[in-house]
This record gives C-alpha cells, sequence and structure tokens, in this order.
C-alpha cells in the first residue's frame, strides 16, 4: 500500500469511529476530498451529518466553518466584508473574511436560505474564489463544501434550483441507523461524555490529500469503460432508446458534469481499493451519488412514487458493457 493510501485509510477509520452506522457517509466524505468536489446530504435531524463532518476536519487538523442557512442571511454573511478600522486616528478600510474561508464548510440546510446567499455560495463551490466589492480572493487549497438539507421540512424553503444542484459531486441519502448501530451511539455518546472515546491520533497530512489527487488522475479507464460511463449518462437523456418505463419515467435527464463526476469518482473509488484500474463495478457502486440529483422525474413518475434511485436502477439494468 503506498503512503498516500495508508493515510487515507487512516482518514476513514478515524471517522467511522465517532460516526457510526453511517459509513456510506464516512465513504462519500471522503470521495468528495479526493475528487476535489462538494457534497450535499439529505436526511432526517439526529443523523451525524454535522458529526461527520467536524470529525473529518480534526482528522484533518483542518479548518471548519459552519453556516446555518436561515432566510434573512446575506451574501456578506457567508463571505464575509469589508469594514472600516481607525488605526492611529486615522480611518481604514479592512476585509473581514467570512466562513467560507475555511478548509471544510458546514452549510447547513442550505434550502433555506434565498437565492442571493445560494449565489454567493455557488461562485465558491464552483471557482474556488469569491468576490467582494469587486475584488477577487481565493479559497484554501483544501475546500470542500458539505451542504445539508432535511427532505421533510419544506415550509419556508427556497429549494436549490438545477443548475445549483448539478454543481455538486455527490448527493448522499442519510438514514436513520438500525438497531444495533442506534445502541452502539448511545455507548459512544456516554464514552465521549467521561472523555473515555477521545484518543490521541496523529492528524493526517494534507499533503496526503493532494498527492492522492495526483495518482488518481493516473488510474487506467479503458475504452470500454468510458464508453460505459458515457452510455449511462446518454441514458437519462435518452430513455425512448430503450424499451422500458425509463421514457415515462424521464423528463430532463444529467448534464455532462454527470459524466465528468462519474469519471472521477470511479477512478477514486478504484484507487481507494489500490488498484491502478477502473472496473464496471466501480461505477456501478457510485452512480446513484453521482445521478440522484441530475434527473429531474416526470408528474408520471411522480405519481407512481417512482424515485430517482429507482430509476437509476433500471438504467443500470438497460446499460450494458460494451
Amino acid at each position: 500500500m503506498n503512503t498516500s493510501l495508508e493515510q487515507v485509510t487512516k482518514l476513514k477509520e478515524v471517522v467511522s469511529r465517532s460516526v457510526i452506522g453511517q459509513s456510506h457517509v464516512v465513504e462519500s466524505l471522503v470521495l468528495g476530498l479526493l475528487c476535489n468536489g462538494n457534497l450535499l446530504l439529505e436526511g432526517l435531524p439526529g443523523t451525524a451529518k454535522t458529526r461527520s463532518i467536524r470529525s473529518l476536519s480534526t482528522a484533518l487538523n483542518a479548518d471548519l466553518g459552519r453556516i446555518q442557512f436561515t432566510p434573512d442571511l446575506l451574501p456578506s454573511d457567508v463571505t464575509g466584508t469589508d469594514i472600516y478600522h481607525e488605526v492611529n486616528g486615522k480611518q481604514q478600510l479592512d476585509f473581514q473574511p467570512g466562513p467560507i474561508f475555511n478548509n471544510l464548510i458546514l452549510a447547513d440546510e442550505i434550502n433555506r436560505a434565498p437565492a442571493k446567499v445560494q449565489s454567493a455560495l455557488l461562485e465558491a463551490m464552483e471557482e474556488r474564489q469569491v468576490t467582494v466589492a469587486g475584488k477577487t480572493r481565493k479559497l484554501p487549497k483544501l475546500f470542500m463544501v458539505m451542504a445539508t438539507q432535511n427532505p421533510i421540512e419544506q415550509e419556508g424553503t427556497y429549494p436549490l434550483p438545477e443548475a445549483q444542484m448539478d454543481r455538486f459531486l455527490l448527493k448522499i441519502n442519510v438514514e436513520y441507523p438500525n438497531a444495533d448501530s442506534e445502541a452502539k451511539i448511545m455507548d459512544l455518546v456516554r464514552g465521549e461524555e467521561t472523555q473515555e472515546s477521545f484518543a490521541s491520533d496523529d492528524p493526517i497530512e494534507q499533503d496526503a490529500i493532494f498527492q492522492a489527487r495526483e495518482e488518481i488522475h493516473k488510474i487506467h479507464v479503458s475504452d470500454n469503460l468510458k464508453q460505459y460511463i458515457v452510455d449511462l449518462v446518454m441514458a437519462t437523456r435518452q430513455p425512448e432508446a430503450y424499451q422500458s418505463d425509463l421514457k415515462t419515467w424521464l423528463e430532463v435527464g444529467s448534464s455532462p458534469r454527470a459524466t465528468i463526476a462519474l469519471d472521477k469518482t470511479t477512478r477514486a473509488t478504484a484507487w481507494l481499493q489500490n488498484r491502478d484500474y477502473a472496473t464496471p463495478d466501480d461505477v456501478r457502486s457510485i452512480v446513484h451519488s453521482v445521478l440522484r440529483h441530475r434527473l429531474i422525474l416526470s408528474y408520471e413518475a411522480l405519481a407512481d412514487g417512482v424515485t430517482p434511485d429507482a430509476a437509476i436502477d433500471e438504467i443500470i439494468k438497460q446499460v450494458a458493457v460494451a
């Protein structure tokens, strides 16, 4: 095992100790870091979304910024603003950075903020920079946004437009843990109260993430596998080409960002398995998280209770590896 893979594997193990019953969330956070992307987590309160990214920031010794999105939030509350200071009797304009200038950002209940605030976050996610008062400032080299939203409480929310949803590398559905995990969570919290569970782990070097990204770029993806990735995405846009219910389920398919995201996450998945080549199973293991927020279902599908994941299951059945 190479050094960077050892470090990333250790990172997953450390975070998993304090995030019980949500292994797919931990895996997705690591994939987001390795692919230099942003994540959208959808789940009910109390499902360890905040704990996950806090544990990740501690394990990486990275700065964590938390933004609680509310209807009265302003763009400057996210990006920061210029403020006047008096220094030696002289007025001076200085920039006060907002929470977006941290390494890891928890954007809690992102759909509760108005469009102007969402667009301010969008520039940071896409361009890795923010513009305040006409001046552009770069964000840290290690940067990731983990946004959350509650699937139940929709009153007073501002649903994310498709263009902004498309900027998220992955969308993760977070469910309640099972009974066994629930018991372990109870023991974990009791241990933390008595400081029994705090281990003195050495933080993982952030350079390991950058080294891993370089190695992931070199993972071999065969021409057949590239075609398979393209065919999966094209099936969302041309469902009528298949003899299935897809043509009545899908209203709008995925953009080219889906193809790029599927390629990146497939290579990262293969790298995590300590392989220098990707396989169709790598694609299938991540395709739901890549596509579920990039599909618009038809009225008929919604009326019949069809979910994006069910549509993706059907796409996998219909699209063959060349």
